[in-house]
């Protein structure tokens, strides 16, 4: 495409095209990427030239497409920053800035770097939304010419734009790029699937014949005689949605019930109801495949009316009824919001508040303010992009969007962080529940809070949203912080024996000699392990217990614990670790960590519900641990199966085989009568962690003899 080409482009949407400044970004990047070329040999200038015309179809500003043609040039040429805001200005200088990778960060994986870039990409986009909308165009380009990039580097990018980019866009509401960019992947990573349906859906087109346009004609005439000017769009269903429909519901391609889609247009919100109707009164509608999308919008600002009806030859037809701004909103998403009106362009830069696409992105931005890791922010908005949602309200009526399999936990966060926070207790509609509970479309939902609460660790794997894991997350942080402080005063008043530790103004004292800034970092340091008392105690002048001696005001083990070694992370090497023997846990086993500053800590499963209900008004001694599985690679666990076996000979020794066959030996047997036909045992073993149980039980399971097999708390 040559200069007048674009100018031309760009001059059917906007009235008053910049045509100096577009091009001197033209020549301006087509010298600075010189002789490069891409991986197909085309010259590497056609890139951003493509990028530009994709986001010229969009109605954008003149300076995104300047941005659109100029956005390799700092990461792949000599041009600087200093260079793009002399030239073109600021505005364009900082949208470029904001699009160009860290390539130079000295990062530990591909991971990583792919996060910490994804990271700044959402930074800039803060400051100005057209970063993301040049930042999708450029992905969309790459897709379309992927085939020439070589394989191993071809799945991982596919796999990176289905995981992020593609829901991406949706979430943005840019309809048409998310389908094309899931397409374009899905031919990547599942090439016999999307050949195998690409085949059925050649086949379905030939069967219908003339169908659509069948439909078209009809429903248009219907709805004029009725007095409603509409536009009739008939469609057909992407491959990659049908595999993933496909996938979902476990169903076959014979049984979807929408590979025929139609899309009526109307020009106000009443008419879309009136066509409803009309529609409703031709063909009968299938019950419980209504949407109302108009008074209930999807976070993406997406309105619409959905409905499926059993159309002519009995085929189920979806349709879709909006207005021709919804469908403008709903094809463009936040794109729509640059529109031209009466001649003049909207701004984009800053992000608005008239967009719930806006407000989600606003939140997820806010993320990245609350000190996680580019890994665990890149881990909490995939999560947000995949999931559908719930919508449930609060006891006021307000609605809060939720992705599907949300709990109540997810749902205070949503409200507000505080709330979150000091959650105690919910009620789904009026009716006391647990904070684990999955909501459900209309859930009315009452949180219970307690101001001197704040939430256990161990919530992060209950919540499913990045703001409820993020929030979870800084105050597990705090809470770890006060717990380090109070263990590691414990620590150095038991050398000292003055009980609940030194004062702090002596710590305060001694924090510059040992390069800390304050008292309270001298008690975290020997908490977390980091400085040792010895150290401290030197510093004190204060002289240490002689070797051997028990420390005055240590405690021996709790009644019905146990001290062992305990390969855990996020306890200090010298803290003692003790597991609830009523409550075993195997390494891979969810666990919590209960402090108890005068004997350590304490290790649950996390499932030990009834044990850890009686910490739930402590919150500040619950500790977020993890099992260190290199130190556990050649220790056994005790581990109880009670299993249920007809009664007929060689059951027993049959389940002993199985279980000697995969490493592991009985201990301990109790048999019982169930009844004259079937006998249950308990039996006790050893294994190295819940994978080595599960494949146990899976052999146990598989014996024609045995009824049930689970696993139980061991006796010992």
């Amino acid at each position: 495409m040559r200069q007048y080409e674009l100018i031309e482009l760009v001059a059917a949407h906007n009235k008053e095209p910049d045509e100096a400044l577009l091009n001197r970004a033209y020549v301006y990047s087509m010298q600075k990427h010189g002789h490069q070329t891409r991986a197909s040999g085309d010259p590497y200038f056609s890139h951003p030239l493509e990028v530009a015309a994709i986001l010229t179809r969009m109605n954008l500003d003149n300076a995104t497409i300047a941005t659109a043609l100029l956005h390799d040039t700092i990461e792949d040429t000599d041009a600087t920053r200093a260079e793009i805001d002399q030239l073109f200005g600021e505005e364009i200088g900082k949208l470029v800035d904001g699009l160009t990778k860290i390539s130079r960060l000295d990062l530990v994986s591909q991971q990583d770097k792919q996060a910490e870039n994804f990271r700044k990409l959402l930074l800039a986009v803060a400051d100005d939304v057209r970063v993301l909308l040049v930042k999708l165009a450029d992905r969309l380009h790459n897709m379309r010419t992927l085939n020439w990039v070589p394989q191993d580097k071809r799945r991982r990018i596919a796999e990176e734009t289905m995981d992020v980019y593609a829901p991406l866009a949706g979430k943005m509401g840019i309809h048409w790029m998310r389908e094309e960019l899931e397409h374009l992947a899905f031919q990547v990573l599942k090439p016999e699937d999307a050949a195998i349906i690409e085949k059925r859906l050649e086949e379905m087109r030939v069967s219908a014949g003339d169908l659509f346009l069948n439909i078209e004609d009809d429903l248009s005439q219907r709805l004029e005689e009725h007095g409603i000017t509409a536009k009739v769009q008939g469609r057909e269903k992407r491959p990659f949605s049908i595999y993933n429909k496909m996938q979902r519901k476990a169903i076959s391609f014979e049984q979807l019930s929408d590979l025929y889609g139609f899309r009526v247009l109307v020009n106000s919100i009443p008419e879309c109801y009136e066509a409803l109707g009309v529609i409703h009164t031709i063909w009968s509608y299938v019950p419980g495949r209504f949407k109302d999308h108009i008074s209930n919008p999807k976070q993406n600002d997406y309105r619409s009316l959905h409905t499926t009806v059993v159309g002519p030859r009995e085929q189920r037809v979806e349709l879709q009824i909006r207005t021709h701004e919804m469908h403008n909103v709903a094809e463009y998403g936040i794109a729509a919001h640059a529109l031209y009106k009466d001649g003049a362009p909207r701004s984009l830069g800053r992000l608005s508040s008239d967009s719930s696409a806006y407000a989600w992105l606003r939140q997820t931005i806010e993320l990245l303010s609350e000190g996680n890791s580019p890994q665990e922010f890149f881990e909490h908005t995939k999560l947000e992009l995949f999931q559908d949602q719930v919508f449930c309200f609060t006891p006021r009526g307000k609605l809060i969007a939720l992705p599907r399999g949300a709990t109540p936990i997810d749902f205070a966060y949503a409200v507000h962080t505080d709330i979150g926070n000091t959650c105690t207790g919910c009620k789904i509609n009026g009716h006391t529940k647990a904070l684990m509970t999955p909501l459900v479309n209309g859930d009315e939902v009452e949180i219970v809070c307690d101001a001197s609460q704040s939430p256990p660790s161990a919530w992060r794997s209950l919540a499913v949203t990045g703001k409820a894991r993020a929030a979870i997350r800084r105050a597990s942080r705090e809470h770890d912080r006060r717990n380090y402080v109070r263990l590691g005063r414990h620590m150095i008043g038991n050398e000292i024996a003055v009980g609940a530790g030194p004062d702090m103004d002596d710590l305060n004292r001694i924090a510059p000699r040992l390069g800390l800034p304050d008292g309270e970092a001298v008690a975290h340091a020997v908490g977390e392990c980091t400085l040792s008392v010895a150290e401290v105690l030197d510093a004190l002048g204060v002289g240490e217990t002689d070797a051997g001696e028990t420390p005055r005001g240590e405690p021996g083990p709790d009644p019905g614990e146990a001290t062992e070694g305990a390969p855990i992370f996020g306890v200090g090497a010298s803290v003692p670790v003790r597991f609830s023997t009523r409550h075993k846990a195997i390494p891979g086993d969810p666990i919590v960590g209960i402090l108890n500053p005068d004997s350590g800590v304490t290790i649950y499963p996390a499932s030990a519900g009834d044990a850890l209900s009686a910490f739930a008004s402590e919150p500040q001694r619950w500790l977020p641990v993890s099992w260190d599985l290199d130190g556990t690679k050649d220790a056994l666990f005790p581990v109880g199966l009670r299993v249920v076996v007809a009664n007929e000979c060689g059951a027993l020794a049959d389940i002993a085989t199985a279980i000697a066959n995969r490493g592991s030996n009985i201990d301990d047997l109790t048999m019982a009568r169930k009844g004259d036909a079937q006998r249950e045992m308990i039996i006790q073993m050893e294994v190295r962690d819940r994978k080595h149980l599960e494949t146990i039980l899976d052999a146990v399971r598989a014996l024609s003899c045995v009824l049930e097999a689970e696993r139980v708390t061991p006796t010992r």
